[in-house]
């Protein structure tokens, strides 16, 4: 989900130069609900769906779409090789990528791994052959979301947003996707926070249910456990109505900040997991990142500070 939030700006800055353009967001099934939240995301082609298909038919799709223009922001050999093979007579990717050379006819000189710019702007930099050059800045790319078109959220779930106080998620947990704070540090933050000034909400998927519930448990009534409770379009809303939200590198950090909501994301500090590369960009997106590669560095004390800004 995270990564499809880095993608949209992408989305943002075809339709601010080619209005009329028609974009069609590639993207596992899982992650229909977050692209399809864009405004400039028309319609969601689903690759999980191609593993049912044979690659005469996936061609003679892409062929039936029309497609003039294919942007690869990351490395998907099946992709590639079907939108040569369809005929898409643009197809634009990244020129460090030695696959790229086989399937694509427009390559881009950039990298990614030594630069000091966020995904989501090293993105944009495919659109150079779209005549599309400017790389929006860190406080620019919210712009280019186009996060507006919100699933409902239905009043069975919105009916435990509180009007009298600050409405706080955590995420503890990353589906292993990212060095995570640790529970410890989240039962620490806490009892840092008044109970009168803040309702706080544990979300986090299926898989991870099993995971917190014990620790969920041992909070008391001081959380709402809506762990394993939300589906894909029922979190995205649930955060978009939020007020603020706390998380390591995951897909919920990344939509509660193009979402425009108060976020703040932990981040280890290891070259390729950095927040500077992957952290939340947002209105009100900002984040910690540890020292020496030590989660703890970053204390409940340093994120209960930066909480107190938020209100």
């Amino acid at each position: 989900m995270g990564d499809v939030i880095l993608a949209l700006p992408v989305c943002g800055l075809l339709k601010s130069k080619y209005p009329n353009c028609k974009i069609s967001f590639l993207g596992r099934a899982y992650t229909r609900s977050v692209a399809m939240a864009s405004e400039h995301v028309d319609e969601f082609l689903d690759f999980d769906e191609w593993n049912q298909l044979d690659e005469e038919k996936i061609k003679e799709f892409l062929q039936r779409k029309k497609i003039d223009v294919v942007v690869h922001l990351l490395k998907v050999e099946p992709a590639l090789r079907l939108c040569k093979a369809a005929g898409i007579k643009l197809r634009i990717g990244a020129a460090n990528i030695m696959l790229n050379w086989r399937y694509c006819n427009r390559l881009v000189a950039m990298t990614r791994k030594k630069s000091r710019l966020n995904e989501a702007q090293l993105n944009c930099k495919l659109l150079r052959p779209l005549g599309i050059t400017k790389i929006p800045k860190r406080n620019e790319i919210h712009q280019y979301y186009g996060f507006s078109r919100l699933p409902d959220l239905g009043p069975n779930i919105s009916s435990l947003l509180a009007n009298d106080r600050f409405n706080i998620i955590f995420h503890p947990l990353s589906n292993k996707n990212a060095k995570e704070w640790g529970l410890h540090n989240f039962s620490a933050l806490l009892k840092l926070l008044n109970p009168d000034k803040y309702r706080v909400f544990i979300t986090g998927s299926t898989a991870e249910k099993s995971v917190l519930e014990d620790w969920v448990k041992q909070q008391g009534d001081i959380v709402i456990d809506l762990t394993g409770k939300l589906d894909a379009n029922q979190l995205i809303a649930f955060i978009a109505a939020a007020d603020g939200l706390i998380a390591s590198s995951t897909g919920p950090v990344h939509i509660a900040a193009a979402a425009g909501i108060q976020t703040l994301g932990l981040y280890e500090n290891r070259w390729v997991k950095r927040g500077e590369r992957w952290g939340p960009l947002g209105a009100k997106a900002s984040f910690l990142q540890c020292v020496n590669d030590n989660m703890d560095t970053i204390t409940p004390e340093l994120v209960y500070e930066k909480i107190n800004q938020w209100h």
